[in-house]
């Protein structure tokens, strides 16, 4: 005996339901938390953060993209590019997942997948996005030939 009465049936509180309430709010605390440390730089930080929201939400591809993000900071590109392309699964035309798999397979020495990436990033967004003169400065940079190495003799 608790020592209560119990609720009328309109007041009672669906355990499932405030469990799945209180998951989301975590969801949403915790992705926040990350996108605030990733504009800091604490990448570490915004990993562990959205190791969390992944945990809670694994179908949440923005948690993917933002992790691929992190993971690229901490200098680890092919942890990243599968981050990238999970989010990419998810959902195919996230444009910004795109970008971020360009950027792991640049890092990663992948050029010719970091191209093509790009080129996805740019298809799917719109001409005013803010990082669409990057993605072209990057494909214009990625075609140029590699220079010449320097062959002049010394006296």
């Amino acid at each position: 005996m608790s020592g209560t009465a119990p609720r009328p049936a309109a007041e009672q509180v669906d355990p499932n339901r405030h469990a799945e309430v209180e998951r989301s709010r975590e969801v949403r605390v915790r992705f926040d938390q990350a996108v605030i440390m990733l504009h800091a730089r604490q990448y570490e930080h915004a990993a562990a953060a959205l190791h969390r929201v992944i945990e809670l939400n694994p179908t949440l591809p923005e948690a993917h993209v933002n992790m691929g993000f992190a993971l690229l900071g901490m200098k680890r590109p092919d942890a990243a590019r599968d981050f990238f392309e999970a989010a990419t699964a998810l959902r195919p035309g996230l444009a910004n997942a795109y970008y971020g798999l360009a950027m792991a397979h640049e890092a990663a020495g992948n050029m010719p997948e970091a191209t093509g990436a790009m080129k996805t990033f740019l298809h799917l967004s719109p001409a005013e996005d803010d990082f669409v003169r990057r993605a072209r400065a990057a494909l214009w940079e990625w075609q140029q030939p590699p220079p010449a190495p320097n062959r002049s003799r010394g006296p």
